[in-house]
């Protein structure tokens, strides 16, 4: 098997931030192990013991330890378990899965039973909403329900809305001058406050040591979409050049009726949720 890091010191390089970024949480937590049948999966358990269990997926090329940090919100509510997605830095089988068909959603259903758990709500953002989606279309009797927040595998744009990045990456590559790789995210970010220090360091490392997925989940059919019945919440960003809430709400409301959606005007892929977009995402999950 192939590994995703450039090298063996890349590998540490990743794996420590991850490490230090957990820390940084400052809170109680545990590494744990399940098997699948594409390998062992890594996940984080934490946050409130004796609250209702949450899957967790993070964002594509990122790292749980990075989610964490963004969904921190979750942690005093939550029993966790946040997941290394496999393929994808950090402490999980290093096996790379297509983003055609419905494998990553194959392998979360697996991941869910290995816990356990007859049902669980789930958590996905990006990258991560699309593993999530794939995993409703697969097996919705698995997800009691679903957060989406700016979700693939609904309705992405087409890739060229992406390639403004393109230029600003390559340039990244060749100088790994920082102000190009501030550049390569300004169009998800809409504004350099939007590039935090955990953003920035979570991006370089992934970047400069990882070998980058630049496919996301595909689009699911509505046939299969509409297989899921259970409380589905999508949150969508207006001005996300990836997945645009103008076409992934309008399909989610199409093939769940019982679906909930949430436009974050103005702001692009990557934001800040507000303290009442927290609170309307912990009580839907609630």
């Amino acid at each position: 098997m192939k590994s995703i890091y450039r090298s063996e010191a890349s590998k540490k390089a990743v794996l420590d931030l991850y490490d230090r970024q957990i820390a940084q949480l400052n809170i109680p937590y545990k590494d744990i192990y399940v098997d699948t049948s594409l390998g062992k999966t890594h996940l984080v358990e934490c946050g409130k013991p004796d609250g209702k269990p949450l899957l967790v997926f993070h964002g594509g090329n990122s790292t749980t330890s990075y989610n964490l940090k963004y969904c921190s919100f979750l942690l005093p509510h939550f029993h966790i378990y946040a997941v290394d997605i496999i393929g994808h830095p950090g402490k999980s089988v290093e096996r790379e899965l297509s983003s055609h068909g419905q494998d990553y959603g194959k392998w979360a259903a697996e991941v869910i039973k290995a816990l356990g758990f007859e049902k669980m709500a789930c958590f996905g953002e990006s990258f991560g909403g699309g593993v999530l989606v794939k995993t409703m279309c697969v097996a919705p009797e698995l997800v009691e329900r679903s957060m989406l927040v700016v979700p693939a595998a609904i309705k992405n744009a087409p890739l060229y809305k992406s390639m403004n990045m393109a230029f600003p990456m390559m340039m990244y590559w060749m100088t790994h001058k920082e102000k190009w790789l501030v550049k390569c995210f300004l169009p998800i970010t809409l504004t350099e406050e939007g590039i935090t220090e955990d953003f920035l360091a979570t991006a370089r490392c992934s970047i400069d040591h990882v070998k980058i997925k630049a496919a996301m989940p595909q689009d699911e059919s509505i046939e299969s979409l509409s297989r899921y019945k259970n409380p589905v919440f999508v949150m969508a960003a207006e001005k996300d050049q990836m997945f645009p809430a103008a076409g992934v709400l309008p399909q989610a409301k199409k093939v769940w009726k019982q679906c909930k959606t949430y436009m974050m005007k103005g702001r692009g892929h990557l934001h800040e949720l507000t303290e009442e977009e927290k609170q309307m995402i912990v009580e839907f999950l609630k």
